[in-house]
């Protein structure tokens, strides 16, 4: 038996971000991952860094993530990229909106400032005509995340974590783990493992929400932000079975990236022809330019999302010694780090930055 102060199960980008702030602590750890590092639903997503502004506790949990990321923005292997982020406006009631959430970024520590339509199309200008305005967060960024996933897990194995590639957690025992080869490690336990959570702990639901991305040929030049409709979040914390948004994003590559789409409880991971058609109809009446370009490859990944949208943060009620950090939803990047503190605060008993009450496990449980 091998004993750890950490076994992290689960090496995404959550997982990945646990295991180097408890090295960094000073923990010994273990990392427990089947597939590649940073393979799962982090290989399939946009790595927007981007606050959302829509619930004070995702909002807080955000802008505390988004404050850690700045140490990473000369990292080559992110692909740091500060596109900002550019919101639009399709007519006057959206643009309406824009002053409370810029207030709310900026209750938060945020800036961001209104555009109207001229300036607008200075910014974008292949955008659709006729759009009303819009709202621009200039500091935002993005990165690729299985790069950072990759690092984090390199730097941790450099204070001496272990890494456990290609086993997976067969069985979860009393501050211990029972691996498929049947090794039997020692420690408190944190699972990391996104929407494959409910194998291990099945009583913290979690519902699979199934999401298509596209990226084209490189066209340098095409988009200069990352660019989204106001009415994203509608899609993105909405209720419906199935939805899409307008939401593209320029890569360091010249490429670009257009998304979304999300499907609750479709866990088969095929590409959807009709699902990923309706997408990029969306994206072609905001961005009437995409039509023009070639696709070179479509993919899917899924979204382990909780019931009210916020992650698992914490502890798990009535089991000693175990701890969960999953169901960030489409924010799993952007709060990657913040997440990661503010866990890491929890075990060793720390008070952490922000409240961590709108996370814990134990809400779902009650």
């Amino acid at each position: 038996m091998s004993s750890y102060d950490l076994i992290v199960v689960g090496a995404g980008i959550i997982g990945a971000s646990c295991a180097h702030e408890a090295s960094v602590a000073g923990l010994r750890v273990a990392i427990v991952e089947p597939g590649p590092i940073g393979g799962g639903a982090t290989a399939c997503s946009m790595g927007h860094l981007v606050a959302m502004d829509d619930d004070p506790a995702e909002l807080a949990l955000a802008r505390y993530s988004l404050r850690r990321w700045e140490t990473y923005a000369g990292l080559a292997a992110a692909e740091f990229s500060r596109c900002g982020t550019l919101w639009v406006a399709r007519n006057d009631s959206e643009l309406a909106s824009i002053a409370p959430r810029i207030a709310r970024l900026s209750a938060s520590g945020g800036t961001a400032h209104a555009v109207d339509a001229q300036t607008l199309y200075q910014l974008e200008p292949t955008l659709a005509p006729g759009l009303a305005g819009g709202m621009l967060v200039a500091d935002e960024a993005v990165v690729y995340p299985p790069r950072v996933a990759q690092h984090l897990v390199q730097c941790a194995q450099q204070r001496g974590a272990r890494l456990y590639a290609g086993r997976f957690v067969r069985r979860l025992g009393r501050a211990s783990a029972s691996l498929d080869d049947g090794s039997l490690l020692s420690g408190p336990l944190l699972l990391a493992t996104g929407g494959a959570l409910p194998r291990l702990l099945p009583q913290l639901p979690m519902r699979p929400r199934k999401g298509h991305l596209l990226i084209t040929e490189r066209y340098p030049g095409v988009l200069r932000h990352q660019v989204l409709e106001l009415g994203y979040a509608d899609s993105a914390h909405g209720t419906a079975d199935s939805s899409v948004a307008f939401n593209v994003q320029p890569r360091p590559t010249g490429q670009i990236l257009i998304g979304s789409s999300r499907e609750f409880d479709v866990e088969d991971r095929a590409v959807s022809p009709a699902m990923l058609q309706r997408m990029l109809r969306r994206a072609f009446q905001f961005l009437p330019v995409l039509q023009q370009l070639q696709g070179l490859r479509a993919w899917t990944g899924l979204r382990p999302a909780t019931p009210d949208g916020r992650p698992y943060l914490g502890a798990v009620a009535d089991h000693p010694d175990l701890w969960v950090a999953a169901g960030h939803e489409g924010l799993g990047v952007t709060t990657a780090l913040g997440s990661a503190r503010l866990l890491i605060d929890l075990l060793l008993g720390h008070t952490p930055a922000i409240d961590p009450a709108p996370y814990a496990p134990t809400r779902a449980l009650a």
